[in-house]
């Protein structure tokens, strides 16, 4: 597992528009289906990943706590299937399942919406306004396994909460970190 940052895509970034089948419905989904009325949360992520394992829950969480607020979440998997077979559709969906995540788990298999967003690791969050603006990419909250920090979600809650607001994002951001997404080799 190597350790990398995400590429902080730019603030005010127009979330780029995708088409992607959800692993847990079997349907497509598109990013006008699955956002929000108020706001947007797009999470790479994988079924394998320490880190992404780590905050699974916390990820349930604030989804729920901001479901009834016009906030909504969508997963995406952009992983090499071949090389990483964990995170293959059919297992994308068990994981779904077995955790009852109330939020889609959309399957990249192009890799080409992870790179249109710059996604670099998982999870790589990303919250969008009303618009679909970019106002706060980076870290759930400062846990990682291992360390001493409690999975939390105090960082992407609180950018919830400014969204939410009207309040301008705030400027000092942090990246979010994890294991590196799994490119495929032409």
């Amino acid at each position: 597992m190597a350790l990398k940052e995400s590429n902080m895509l730019p603030l005010g970034t127009v979330a780029p528009d995708f088409t992607l089948p959800d692993t847990v419905s079997g349907m497509m989904l598109s990013l006008d289906r699955v956002k929000g009325e108020n706001a947007t949360v797009i999470i790479f992520s994988c079924n394998h990943c320490p880190f992404v394992i780590h905050v699974n829950q916390t990820m349930i969480d604030v989804a729920n706590e901001y479901a009834d607020k016009g906030v909504k979440f969508v997963l995406i998997s952009s992983n090499d299937v071949e090389n990483y077979k964990e995170d293959s559709p059919d297992k994308m969906s068990i994981v779904a399942k077995v955790l009852q995540y109330p939020f889609p788990y959309l399957y990249d298999a192009t890799q080409e919406v992870a790179k249109a967003y710059d996604a670099a690791c998982t999870p790589d969050i990303y919250l969008f306004d009303d618009n679909l603006k970019l106002y706060y990419r980076g870290r759930l909250d400062q846990a990682r396994p291992g360390n001493d920090h409690p999975a939390d979600g105090a960082d992407i809650r609180s950018a919830i909460e400014n969204v939410l607001a009207g309040n301008k994002a705030p400027e000092k951001q942090y990246p979010s970190a994890g294991c590196n997404i799994k490119w495929k080799v032409n």
